[in-house]
């Protein structure tokens, strides 16, 4: 096998690409600091059980391990940050308020999450913590929405459910690990002839409750439904109503509810929302809360954010224009350099044309060049 083959879903970012994704990063940071958001940068790597302890088995299969060299203990290449996030929240920042954090970097994954994916996005992302009130599941899709505009996004649908729905629902019902497995794979799946099947034994409002997710899902009207479908199950229609108030603090956007969606079953803790737009496979944000996080830290904490993919926005999301530059020939005499160095110092782009290279196609919109005039280097426009 040839040295320059990389492992599989594993690939170089490239000029135009890398401009690409670089201009979001910068534009969804500038964005989730605008909203008060403090920027953190966790390490690739940490010991095992600070990066996996309770964050779930999806996670821990999902990360590659290795053997600390110095210590001898087990170590892990994160394959998400919301538990470093967490962790510095508890341990290191330990404040009494709400605490505002965001960040940006590579994660690993030993298996792609889908076809064609990468096992190594660039994972954005922003986490609130300390209000356990609806205001701050708003204020994490809020800023996800924001950030999708800035990058360029305007035509996206906002899926929305709650996990607390399908707990309720198996509140009081004795399952075994493996059945619960099961169950939640069928609502997954809308299976309802296989969620007849596995319910078959277990209370019969509890099998009422199961066999009607199946059929939530849609605009608006999937609420009232619920309501009515659901009617038996005591404290299902409060969710319901915080689903709906939710929903009502996004007038202008387009918005689905899928009760039966249990993505992230044992991690979110109420609402959770996905973002879906057109040219992607699959939600370009994932979020909600998850109240939880940070109880195996020993801080359990309020907790709503979300995340995405830069590689996976940048695929779906149109790249800006070139940035105009000035074409300059190389040294010259002092007087050129100095030139080239103020033009640099107010912001431009100035490429050097090495000699021999002067018809070359390069990365950059060159507009202009510099040309002696009268013993003067002065911008003139390329026509």
């Amino acid at each position: 096998m040839s040295a320059w083959i990389l492992p599989d879903h594993i690939a170089d970012v490239l000029p135009s690409e890398a401009r690409h994704i670089e201009e979001l990063r910068r534009g969804l940071l500038d964005t989730a600091r605008g909203y008060g958001y403090e920027l953190v940068i966790p390490p690739l790597l940490e010991h095992l059980e600070s990066l996996l302890t309770g964050a779930g088995e999806a996670l821990n299969l999902q990360t590659f391990k290795l053997v600390d060299q110095i210590s001898g203990r087990s170590m892990g290449l994160r394959a998400d940050t919301t538990q470093q996030v967490a962790r510095i929240d508890a341990h290191l920042l330990n404040r009494r308020g709400v605490t505002r954090l965001c960040y940006c970097g590579p994660v690993l994954h030993t298996w792609p999450e889908k076809p064609h994916a990468t096992r190594e996005p660039l994972q954005f992302g922003a986490e609130i913590y300390g209000h356990a009130g609806l205001e701050a599941d708003v204020e994490a899709l809020t800023l996800a929405a924001e950030c999708l505009r800035v990058a360029g996004l305007f035509n996206f649908t906002i899926d929305l459910a709650d996990v607390r729905v399908v707990r309720q629902i198996l509140d009081g019902a004795e399952l075994s690990e493996g059945l619960c497995t099961q169950l939640q794979a069928a609502l997954v799946r809308k299976d309802t002839a296989e969620l007849e099947r596995l319910s078959s034994s277990l209370p019969e409002q509890t099998r009422q409750g199961l066999l009607a997710l199946p059929h939530l899902y849609g605009d608006e009207s999937v609420l009232e439904r619920a309501s009515e479908a659901l009617s038996f199950m005591p404290g299902i229609q409060h969710i319901i109503d915080e689903l709906r108030e939710f929903a009502s603090t996004f007038p202008s956007e387009r918005i689905s509810f899928d009760l039966c969606d249990l993505r992230g079953y044992s991690y979110y803790s109420g609402v959770r929302f996905a973002v879906f737009a057109e040219g992607a496979s699959d939600a370009v944000v994932r979020g909600g809360r998850y109240d939880e996080v940070g109880a195996v830290f020993g801080r359990n904490r309020p907790a709503a954010g979300f995340s995405l993919d830069l590689k996976q926005l940048a695929s779906v999301v149109p790249g800006k224009a070139l940035r105009p530059a000035i074409r300059a020939p190389w040294w010259v005499n002092h007087e050129l350099n100095e030139t080239i160095v103020s033009l640099r110092r107010a912001g431009e782009t100035v490429v050097c044309v090495l000699p021999g290279h002067e018809s070359e196609v390069d990365e950059f919109d060159c507009d202009r060049e510099l040309v002696e005039v009268s013993g003067r280097w002065v911008v003139k426009s390329i026509k």
